[in-house]
């Protein structure tokens, strides 16, 4: 038995072990202006920074209680992807990034979904966790995305996704850029039923993502100051060596340009969402082309 190793080290762990009612847990700093939240009082804003209003990344779970009435929904079973196809290893096998990732988030794949009412509408939510790898299209997340709109073809509701991701998976080869394709044929599938598609894209929507279903709404809404794009900033500059424009890329610069339809702030996004939902839904009703709305800010 090592002493020191044994027994000293872990003794030293528990007593200096974090505590979650310790000050540095109840407290939050932004990551924009360093502004340090009250956590409970950030939870609670919904991670929005009540200094800078900057919108923190948030994962399926939050979206589902801030969307759903009452924060009732039913999560939607995904099936089980293949591991690490290729075999594929950088500085780490696949496989171990897969199980970190697993563990890290308690999710299988990084596109979660859920069924419920949102304004007493049924809909389908889709959201893509971006502390799962990166949010990377893979097979299994594209498996996930069919899942979902299936379901929302089967319960005759409208499909909402939120987008967050750097790409299409590495690890994975053709495999995670066959799922650009894939997942297209199921909007197909979608709009031949005649429901609504509406995209919500969060930062960082990026690469294959912004190549595919990101950018196949039948609306387009973006939260504030999003990174939306298909090749980085720097990679662009690099590319053309030629410093870009304030801004660009960013959820502001496109709905100025004409790229996406509105940008929500995070607090209001749960009202805008039910209102185009029931704007959708009774114009289908009517036996009309869904209606064509002008680029527009939540404010417009």
């Amino acid at each position: 038995m090592n002493w020191m190793r044994d027994y000293v080290r872990p003794t030293l762990r528990a007593v200096f072990k974090r505590s979650d009612d310790s000050e540095e847990v109840k407290w939050h700093s932004c990551k924009k202006c360093g502004q340090m939240i009250y956590r409970r009082d950030f939870v609670a804003a919904q991670y929005v920074c009540p200094q800078c209003d900057h919108h923190e990344r948030i994962g399926p779970q939050e979206r589902f209680d801030a969307l759903f009435d009452e924060g009732v929904y039913q999560l939607i079973d995904m099936p089980r992807g293949m591991d690490d196809p290729l075999k594929f290893r950088d500085k780490k096998k696949y496989a171990d990034r897969l199980k970190e990732s697993r563990s890290k988030t308690d999710r299988q794949e990084a596109i979660s979904a859920a069924t419920g009412k949102l304004a007493g509408q049924r809909t389908v939510i889709a959201v893509q966790d971006f502390a799962f790898m990166a949010g990377s299209l893979g097979v299994g997340a594209g498996d996930a995305f069919l899942v979902a709109v299936r379901e929302a073809i089967a319960e005759n509701a409208p499909f909402v996704m939120f987008t967050a991701a750097g790409g299409a998976r590495m690890q994975e080869g053709i495999l995670s850029l066959m799922q650009m394709p894939r997942t297209t044929v199921a909007l197909e599938l979608l709009r031949e039923a005649g429901l609504p598609y509406i995209v919500v894209l969060t930062d960082p929507t990026t690469g294959g993502v912004t190549a595919s279903y990101a950018m196949l709404g039948d609306i387009q809404i973006s939260e504030p100051g999003a990174l939306i794009g298909f090749a980085g900033p720097r990679v662009i500059e690099d590319t053309i060596r030629e410093q870009l424009p304030e801004g660009f890329q960013r959820a502001e610069y496109l709905l100025e340009h004409g790229m996406i339809d509105m940008v929500v702030h995070r607090h209001e996004l749960r009202d805008t969402l039910a209102g185009i939902i029931s704007l959708l839904i009774d114009q289908r009703r009517a036996g009309g082309d869904l209606p064509l709305l002008a680029n527009a800010s939540s404010g417009a």
